[in-house]
């Protein structure tokens, strides 16, 4: 009966170590297969995982504001400042006057048909040499342009009372076509018969120019006249 129940109890001994081999054979066996669910779940959790891992980390970045740039001014080259070309010098004709003092002169003297011709007998006086202060006297008392001009110049273009043909309205003294022309026979007639003779004063001009005793006086009293205006 002891022996009986020794036997026994190692025969469960035995069983039990069997049974916990088993089982450990069994849990290894387990363990030893692999769950396709699980290894999909896997896969997808380290594709999931690697996809993540592969983003490119941005790291925010600080939002860049333009500056203003103050626009400097480019320095120009300065250029160079030309000088003022020189004043023409002051060119004087007669009496200290230039061409065009002398002619605003005589214009303030000459009046009615004659008014405006100045710088004409300026001109072509000083051109001939001959003094254009005793040329415009003597065509102011032989004509009246002082105040109003005669008939002889209103309609014949005489303005120094001059003789010849073709004759004023039949008459002796001369007829020119235009005024300018009655001028210009006129400055020629002081110089070709006086000036060129030296006959170039009002005291030497006066007694073949006219026979009155008071020519002399009365061309002066124009020149002084001419002078003051």
């Amino acid at each position: 009966m002891k022996k009986s129940i020794v036997v026994s109890g190692v025969l469960s001994i035995i069983a039990i170590v069997m049974i916990a081999i088993a089982m450990t054979l069994q849990v290894n066996k387990d363990y030893g297969k692999i769950d396709a669910n699980k290894v999909v779940a896997l896969n997808k959790v380290d594709i999931k995982n690697m996809a993540s891992s592969n983003r490119v980390i941005e790291t925010p970045r600080e939002e860049v504001v333009a500056e203003k740039v103050e626009e400097v001014p480019m320095e120009v080259a300065s250029q160079a400042i030309e000088p003022e070309p020189p004043a023409p010098a002051r060119v004087e004709v007669y009496d200290n006057l230039t061409i065009e003092e002398l002619s605003d002169k005589l214009n303030r003297n000459l009046n009615s048909s004659i008014a405006g011709y100045g710088n004409m007998i300026a001109t072509y006086a000083l051109q001939l040499g001959v003094d254009p202060y005793i040329a415009t006297a003597i065509m102011l008392h032989e004509t009246g342009c002082n105040w109003k001009c005669s008939n002889l110049v209103v309609s014949c273009n005489n303005v120094g009372g001059q003789k010849g043909s073709p004759g004023c309205g039949g008459g002796s003294y001369k007829s020119y076509p235009t005024l300018e022309d009655g001028i210009i026979g006129f400055l020629n007639n002081l110089y070709n018969n006086y000036y060129a003779k030296g006959l170039n004063t009002v005291e030497t001009i006066g007694p073949k120019y006219a026979q009155s005793n008071t020519w002399i006086s009365k061309i002066y009293s124009y020149i002084e006249k001419i002078r003051a205006n």
